[in-house]
């Protein structure tokens, strides 16, 4: 259960020192667009040396390079128990299972116990119509959108309204819940435009997306509220909670019906806002 994903660019070692700080509910360590090809040797090693020491309290996402001549190198090199997921870029089923298979080989020989699971990143035309299956597959706990290379892969250009993305969007989050799986949304670039951040945040969550990423640490705020049980929220389901309580079956609320589907739903939004420290 998680709102932000904070990219941390794996060769800057200040952001990297400080991933605990920015409030983010998962952090991920960018191996991959973040760091230039003469960099990347050193941005494995200043990982690795981070695992070493810190366990940071937020949950741990790597974003590696899936070009094969650096994905093992990647995996080799800051594979440790301190991280719980592989974002895996311009994935398809082959390369997730070459991921997995990986994964497993590593967690035997370094005697892991833990299961790190694996993110694909939807970034094609094809990616999204496969959004289903990648979903369904050994090992995967979420779906990312990459927007920016989606909508490059289509020819058309990215807009702050977002109205090009609503169907890939669309189509991951309902992948992703019916596979009980983590929609991460794509990042909003301009870190600059608070007001279009929160309009774009809320765009996507009204979609199914159950959490954004971030570029910037100052688009973790206003992220985490947008993806939060609103305080009207919270007291809407504790009221349905506590009427269910004397009532067996159909009851009345306000006017409106409320049956078990209802009730699952305001059992979702108390669990969530103890989860953020909202009760």
């Amino acid at each position: 259960m998680i709102r932000s994903c904070l990219f941390i660019p794996a060769n800057n070692p200040a952001m990297i020192q400080n991933a605990d700080l920015f409030g983010a509910d998962a952090v991920i360590f960018d191996l991959e667009d973040a760091v230039a090809v003469e960099e990347k040797d050193a941005a494995r090693a200043l990982l690795r040396e981070y695992f070493k020491v810190f366990a940071p309290a937020a949950r741990v996402f790597v974003r590696v390079n899936n070009a094969p001549e650096w994905l093992l190198p990647d995996l080799e090199a800051v594979f440790s128990d301190k991280i719980d997921a592989v974002i895996l870029p311009k994935a398809d089923a082959a390369a997730c299972g070459r991921l997995r298979e990986a994964l497993l080989r590593l967690e035997k020989e370094r005697r892991i116990s833990k299961s790190i699971g694996i993110i694909p990143l939807i970034e094609s035309a094809r990616a999204v119509l496969a959004a289903d299956s990648l979903a369904s597959l050994s090992g995967v706990v979420g779906l990312m959108l990459g927007a920016e290379d989606f909508t490059a892969d289509m020819e058309i250009e990215r807009s702050k309204s977002g109205e090009e993305i609503s169907y890939p969007r669309a189509r991951i989050a309902i992948a992703a819940r019916a596979n009980r799986v983590i929609a991460v949304d794509t990042p909003f670039t301009d870190v600059n435009d608070e007001d279009g951040l929160a309009s774009d945040a809320a765009r996507a969550r009204a979609l199914g997306m159950s959490a954004k990423a971030a570029i910037h640490p100052r688009q973790v705020e206003i992220i985490n509220r947008v993806f939060s049980p609103r305080p009207a929220q919270i007291e809407w389901a504790t009221r349905v909670l506590e009427k269910s309580k004397a009532e067996k079956g159909v009851f009345s609320l306000d006017g409106k019906m409320v049956d078990q589907p209802v009730i699952e739903r305001a059992k979702t939004i108390i669990e969530k806002a103890k989860r953020y420290k909202l009760l």
